[in-house]
């Protein structure tokens, strides 16, 4: 049975032990959660393809099994309504979901996205290298490890947030373009894309209280109102941002081109659909999204 199975990188989490166990843990790398039921045929099929991956990976993806017919707790808070659902944490947050029986190639192309390869050695000197003052030799390296394992998202992610670091904006979002979809859709790349939109757009030459006093003068000075957008989520003011996107949706609804509508999808991505701003600021969307 699977709660009885003796395991290093297997556990059974119970609502007691789920934070230790899953988000703890996932701050240190992924942790599969995997929801199931005794009495469901698919959960026993599952398993045992869960059961090989898990020690292919020897330690770098944990597996935790969580019981649907002993705990409801945990199930409810992640509105499980089947199994088995799997759901991979990383960072303590949900970063993918699978709905039903998963075939081991379809499991193992996300999770090789996700857990440690040889070419993270590669990019930890290239860290160590921009930490002394050699981003040349920084750079390159990142491209060479990127031309030798295409898959690994956080090397593109990592340069992309050098580029960020050094304000090279446009280069940073020039290089996202370039990738791969499947590497494009990591989440952590497309919150960094639709971030980098932001910055790329701030006229440094106007702070907020600037702004704010130009808007005063001017309520439909809409361009006013994009820069004080753009200035509140760099920095990290997002509730500020969505009121004043409602703000411009309430005003001018199709300014340009739906600004405001595909700005709040862009900061419900950066801030992730499980954070409190985007549970209250959806409806607000919705009003406006047709």
């Amino acid at each position: 049975m699977i709660e009885t199975l003796e395991s290093p990188y297997i556990h059974a989490a119970t609502a007691d032990t789920f934070t230790s166990l899953v988000l703890d843990n996932s701050n240190l790398g992924p942790v599969l959660v995997n929801f199931w039921s005794q009495k469901a045929g698919p959960c026993l099929r599952q398993y045992p393809i869960l059961d090989k991956m898990i020690h292919h990976y020897e330690g770098r993806v944990l597996l935790v099994n969580i019981d649907t017919e002993s705990d409801h707790m945990i199930p409810r808070e992640y509105g499980i309504t089947s199994v088995p659902t799997l759901k991979l944490f990383r960072n303590g947050h949900v970063v993918e979901t699978w709905h039903g029986f998963q075939s081991e190639v379809d499991l193992t192309k996300i999770l090789d996205t996700y857990v440690a390869r040889d070419s993270d050695q590669s990019l930890a000197q290239a860290i160590h290298l921009y930490s002394e003052g050699n981003s040349v030799g920084a750079y390159e390296m990142i491209a060479e490890a990127i031309v030798s394992d295409p898959v690994n998202p956080r090397l593109p992610l990592v340069m992309c947030k050098l580029l960020k670091h050094e304000e090279r904006y446009a280069e940073a979002l020039k290089l996202i373009d370039t990738l791969p979809e499947d590497i494009r859709i990591y989440d952590e790349i497309a919150q960094l894309y639709d971030l980098l939109s932001f910055y790329l757009n701030v006229d440094q030459a106007k702070d907020i209280d600037t702004i704010l006093t130009c808007i005063e003068s001017s309520p439909d000075d809409m361009d006013a109102r994009q820069q004080l957008v753009a200035q509140y989520v760099i920095q990290q003011m997002y509730e500020k941002a969505l009121i004043e996107l409602v703000n411009i949706m309430d005003i001018d609804p199709a300014y340009n081109e739906n600004y405001a509508q595909k700005s709040m999808l862009k900061i419900f991505n950066i801030l992730a659909n499980d954070h409190e701003l985007v549970t209250k600021f959806r409806p607000s969307l919705r009003r406006y999204a047709h």
